[in-house]
């Protein structure tokens, strides 16, 4: 089969039980029917593994009241939303 852009000949390749045309020269990809629908159906198979937790901001050393080279941080002044609502 030739490449529809380049007219290069496309080179088959099998990725999982999946045929996959690729050309080599313009690096196009062409699935022929039912393809895309086993990639996806084998892409939702797969569920990556969630990401650990990560450790409370008291136990990552972090300080609200400090910046970031360890000085007090300024108290800003509070605005007419700070009256409406608790932040």
């Amino acid at each position: 089969m030739q490449c529809p852009i380049d007219g290069t000949q496309l080179v088959i390749s099998d990725r999982s039980g999946v045929e996959i045309d690729y050309c080599p020269q313009c690096r196009g990809v062409w699935l022929d029917r039912g393809e895309l629908d086993k990639i996806i159906e084998r892409s939702a198979a797969y569920t990556p593994p969630p990401p650990p937790p990560l450790p409370a901001r008291a136990e990552r050393g972090y300080d609200d009241s400090r910046d970031q080279y360890g000085r007090p941080r300024k108290k800003k002044r509070g605005g007419f939303l700070e009256d409406l609502f608790d932040f």
